[in-house]
């Protein structure tokens, strides 16, 4: 028996033998799980008074069971409780019980691992874990990740909201199903391929509704252990709101808002990536400079309102004999700008000659009903393979304006040609 004591004391386990529930053994393992002072401080107590009160009937059951004359020799399945050490402590113990004689008696030896750490951990690996799902449920973003042929793997719950699928709707399918325009699809992957991550690439998805939004991916290259390309994993978020508002500002930044033809500064931009182009090209292009003739007058005579008035309908006269490539905008007052790409001094003519036309055909009436007529002069200057920029034209064709003017307006002038 002596020998058996001395190797249930070198057991790293805490050992605790009782007969008839009370302690008869414990082991220094045991004292120090149960925060004893000592065995003597053990023995002799029930068992069941360091058994947390929630687990005390699972227990004793446990106990009842291994104690049956059939299961003699036995241990049950090692199982978890709370037990309350001597100094109040809350501790997690994985215990597994045998039916034994001790001392002539039958009696349990019950065997003991302190799992407190471990519960800890789990508990806290339980909670992050809850934790990460919860973020991962109700994030903005949407959580995706393809294949090497761009099939979609795994998509998280966001794509209900931000496109109106379930995931197991997208999952199996290609990313490109989603894309209006393979353009988009295109830019971003050899966006990826060619630094193997983005961050916020702007694009657009179409919902399932089949309204068109604005996204904004941030994405990265996955490798599988050869090193070989796997797939692409990433995010991405609806940013349709932010877009809209960044294109009304550009609208309001760029638009003259009573004609709303482009402003001065849009004009000019546009028109000048245009006159690049053409220089480099050897394209033809030609500049047409605009003035709604006695402008003041009809200020003064009708009032700023009515002024506003026929600037508009002015400004429509013009746009409706203008292709969709051409450059109209609104330089300042009563004076406009278009540009002609593509198109010889000579072709300009007729387009000029045209919009004369259509200005001088507009049937006007002021607050009063009474009708009245408005013209305009118009000056012309085509690109010129000496020209610096486009502020030669701009100036050529100014100085054409204001010939025409000078030679009693509602004419065409040209810094070209003469005009029959």
């Amino acid at each position: 028996m002596s020998h058996n004591v001395d190797l249930l004391q070198v057991l790293p386990g805490a050992v605790i033998i009782t007969q008839e529930g009370k302690i008869c053994f414990a082991n220094a393992a045991a004292v120090t799980l149960l925060q004893a002072g000592s065995a003597a401080d053990l023995v002799g107590r029930q068992s069941g008074e360091f058994v947390h009160p929630m687990d005390q009937v699972r227990s004793t059951n446990r106990i009842q069971q291994v104690a049956e004359p059939d299961q003699e020799g036995r241990p049950n399945k090692s199982s978890e409780f709370r037990i309350r050490t001597a100094k109040g402590q809350l501790r997690m113990v994985l215990i597994s019980s045998v039916a034994i004689e001790w001392q002539g008696a039958p009696a349990v030896l019950m065997c003991g691992l302190d799992m407190t750490h471990q519960s800890e951990i789990q508990a806290q690996l339980r909670e992050s874990e809850q934790n990460f799902r919860r973020l991962f449920e109700n994030m903005q973003d949407v959580y995706y990740r393809t294949d090497n042929q761009g099939v979609v793997l795994h998509v998280g719950p966001g794509v209900r909201r931000v496109l109106g699928y379930e995931p197991h709707e997208i999952e199996g399918r290609t990313a490109e199903s989603y894309y209006p325009q393979s353009s988009d699809r295109d830019a971003f992957k050899a966006a990826i391929m060619e630094k193997g991550e983005v961050s916020d690439f702007p694009g657009q998805m179409v919902r399932r509704d089949g309204s068109v939004i604005d996204i904004s991916i941030s994405s990265h290259l996955l490798y599988d252990h050869a090193g070989q390309f796997a797939g692409v994993e990433g995010i991405y978020r609806d940013v349709t709101q932010r877009k809209n508002l960044e294109r009304e500002l550009h609208r309001l930044a760029t638009t003259d808002m009573l004609t709303g033809m482009a402003n001065r500064r849009a004009f000019l931009e546009t028109a000048t990536a245009i006159y690049e182009r053409a220089r480099a090209h050897g394209e033809p292009l030609t500049l047409l400079m605009l003035d709604l003739d006695h402008f003041k007058a009809i200020n003064d005579r009708l009032g700023h309102l009515e002024g506003d008035r026929a600037l508009v309908e002015f400004a429509h006269a013009v746009r409706v004999h203008l292709r969709a490539s051409d450059i109209v905008g609104r330089l300042g007052g009563e004076e406009f700008g278009v540009l002609l790409p593509l198109t010889s001094a000579t072709e300009a003519v007729e387009v000029a000659t045209r919009i004369l036309q259509g200005v001088a055909d507009l049937q006007l009436q002021d607050e009063t009903g009474h009708p009245y007529h408005i013209t305009a002069s118009l000056g012309m200057g085509a690109i010129r393979a000496t020209d610096r920029s486009l502020r030669d034209m701009l100036d050529r064709a100014d100085q054409a304006l204001y010939l025409a003017k000078n030679r009693g307006r509602n004419q065409i002038a040209s810094a070209e040609h003469e005009v029959g």
